[in-house]
C-alpha cells in the first residue's frame, strides 16, 4: 500500500492508497516540534483504528511546504523501510512548469496538476481553499502557467478578529442575506460573499487568459463554504492533492 503525505502549515492530511483506491484518509494538525517518532506512533493508531498496520505500506510520497518536517517525514519512510518520493520541481510529473523559478512553486501545486489534467483534461483552474486561497492555471496543452495567491478565508477571518477591537470570530457560513442585520451576519456577509466575489472575479479573469473554456476544479478544506454559493466551481473533489501524489508516485517508484 502506498502511504501519501501532504504537509501544510496548519494540517498534514494522509492518504493510504491500496492500488488506486483511496482506502484510508486522515487530517492531523501541523506540529514541527514533533520528532519521528512521535510521528510515527500517531500514525499506528491511525492505522489501527481503520483495521491496517504500518507492515502494509510498501511505498511513501510526501509533499511539504514546511522544510523542517520534510526531513522527520522522510524518517518516518525510513522506518516504515521505504525511499520515500518527496515532490519538487525535480520530480518527474509530466508536467512542464512554464513560471520564472520552477523551485518557487510549493509540491502541493504540482501534484494538484498532474491530478487535475488526468482527471479533468485541459485546460483547466484549480481553486485551493487551504491556508491561502491559490488559483493554479493549466493551458490547454497540459503547461503548468502560474499561479494567483490569496489570504485564506480563516487568515482573513483571523486577522479582523485579532486587529479590531470591536468583531467576534465568527463560525464561517453564509449569513440569510449579504445585508448583515448584526455584528455576526455582517462579518459572515463579508468573509463568505466576498470570498465567493473573490473566486468569481479570479476565476473570470483566469478563463480570460487562458482563451478557452476551462474546468475549474475546486480542493481544500474551505472549499465547502464557498461552493454552495457559487456556480464557477464545475468539480469539488476534497482528494485532489493525494491524488496528485499517487500519480507522482508511480512515475518515480523507486526501483
Amino acid at each position: 500500500m502506498l502511504l501519501a503525505f501532504d504537509i501544510g502549515n496548519v494540517h498534514i492530511v494522509i492518504g493510504l492508497f491500496d492500488g488506486e483506491r483511496l482506502a484510508g484518509h486522515w487530517t492531523i494538525a501541523t506540529r514541527a516540534e514533533r520528532t519521528q517518532d512521535e510521528y510515527f506512533v500517531l500514525l499506528e493508531s491511525l492505522f489501527q483504528m481503520s483495521g491496517y498496520s504500518a507492515r502494509d505500506v510498501g511505498g511513501v510520497v510526501l509533499a511539504s511546504v514546511v522544510p523542517p518536517l520534510t526531513r522527520t517525514f522522510e524518517r518516518v519512510a525510513e522506518g516504515l523501510a521505504c525511499t520515500p518520493v518527496v515532490v519538487g520541481p525535480g520530480t518527474r510529473s509530466g508536467v512542464r512548469l512554464r513560471i520564472d523559478n520552477p523551485r518557487e512553486l510549493g509540491p502541493d501545486r504540482i501534484a494538484n496538476a498532474v491530478a487535475t489534467i488526468r482527471q479533468y483534461g485541459t485546460p483547466a483552474i484549480v481553486v485551493d481553499f487551504a491556508t491561502a486561497t491559490t488559483f493554479d492555471a493549466i493551458a490547454a496543452n497540459g503547461d503548468y502557467l502560474g499561479v494567483a495567491i490569496a489570504p485564506g478565508i480563516d487568515i482573513a477571518a483571523e486577522a479582523l478578529f485579532r486587529q479590531t477591537s470591536q468583531l467576534l470570530l465568527v463560525e464561517l457560513t453564509p449569513p440569510p442575506s449579504p445585508i448583515g442585520r448584526n455584528t455576526v451576519q455582517s462579518l459572515q456577509a463579508g468573509l463568505v460573499y466576498g470570498y465567493v466575489g473573490l473566486v468569481e472575479g479570479m476565476v473570470a479573469r483566469l478563463k480570460a487568459e487562458l482563451g478557452a473554456e476551462a474546468t475549474v476544479i475546486a480542493t481544500g478544506d474551505r472549499a465547502e463554504v464557498i461552493a454552495p454559493n457559487t456556480t464557477c466551481l464545475d468539480r469539488i473533489d476534497p482528494n485532489l492533492t493525494l491524488t496528485g501524489l499517487r500519480l507522482i508516485y508511480e512515475m518515480n517508484r523507486p526501483a
